[in-house]
């Protein structure tokens, strides 16, 4: 088997190649799995296009971004559990030798534990991209202790998939506000309005997924006493609030980090049987050969909720 694949290649900020990248030998553990489709994220993956990603370990340059891949196993080891011919969705590789994998899933192939993948129905095809960001939306919730959003501040696909999981797990519709009047269409039963025009000052749950980081006093000043705002999306700058008007409402301030395996699973469930609806949410497609085009749009266009690449047919 041919053990290289043509890879997404950040070679520093700004600079985006594709290139033909050898790949780790899969162990007994492993899998080999075709890619037909990953996403762009336009939080983490801008970040780190625009090279203002916090530092953390494993960061650097040379990197192979993407953790929302779906694609088909072609070959498996000996103690990895899963058949050749399964359908799995990825959410990243580290498997390209001294080019980091961050997050590694915007490949032709990967080489990738099979503990890390996860078996969906061939029916998801190319929506499973969408299972990470909707695995974060579920963990953002942190049930069965969270409030669910009455409040939901942006309209791209995390605020979409929020609002939808509200309403699927038997929430009233929350409020959604987005300031980009292009991205105010698609609701599913729920309203998108102006912040401007939403006069209400008692929300008991507020989700933030904009990634503004000068948002929090404005959003502590719509909270009801002991109302919650939940920091969902990814900020690159500090973030700092007022103290009277947060101690006056004993506000509380919760981080919602990534999605964990439970949540994967739990939003798999979901979506499978019929239950979350993920039409609608992928907007532009291209094919992985045109992949500077498509990173340029996805972090360029504010029409472009979700772009996917092609990897079909690339070697």
């Amino acid at each position: 088997m041919n053990l290289s694949a043509t890879a997404v290649v950040f070679a520093q900020p700004g600079q985006l190649r594709l290139e033909r990248l050898a790949l780790t030998p899969p162990g007994t553990e492993d899998l080999v799995v075709d890619i037909s489709y990953s996403g762009i994220s336009t939080g983490t993956e801008r970040l780190l296009w625009t090279g203002r990603m916090p530092s953390f370990p494993g960061m650097g340059y040379p990197l192979v971004p993407g953790y929302e891949s779906v694609g088909r196993v072609v070959a498996a080891g000996e103690r990895a559990g899963l058949a050749v011919g399964t359908s799995v969705f990825v959410p990243g590789a580290s498997c390209y030798g001294t080019v980091r994998g961050l997050f590694g899933g915007a490949a032709s192939r990967l080489v990738v534990p099979a503990s890390r993948v996860v078996p969906i129905a061939d029916e998801v095809a190319e929506q499973g991209v969408l299972l990470a960001l909707a695995a974060t939306a579920y963990h953002a919730f942190d049930r069965p202790r969270g409030r669910l959003p009455q409040l939901i501040v942006g309209h791209g696909v995390l605020g979409r998939l929020l609002a939808r999981l509200t309403l699927t797990l038997g929430g009233p519709p929350p409020v959604v506000w987005e300031t980009n009047p292009a991205r105010r269409a698609g609701a599913l039963d729920y309203p998108v309005m102006d912040p401007d025009a939403d006069p209400r000052q008692d929300y008991g749950a507020v989700y933030d997924v904009s990634g503004d980081s000068g948002l929090l006093d404005r959003l502590i000043a719509r909270l009801a006493p002991g109302g919650e705002v939940v920091l969902a999306g990814f900020y690159s700058e500090p973030l700092g609030f007022a103290f009277a008007p947060a101690f006056l409402r004993e506000a509380r301030i919760r981080v919602a980090a990534q999605w964990r395996p439970g949540d994967l699973a739990e939003v798999k469930r979901l979506v499978e049987a019929g239950a979350l609806g993920l039409d609608g949410l992928i907007t532009h497609r291209q094919p992985a050969e045109a992949a500077e085009t498509a990173y340029r749009t996805a972090f360029g266009d504010p029409g472009c909720l979700k772009m996917i690449l092609d990897w079909r047919g690339t070697a």
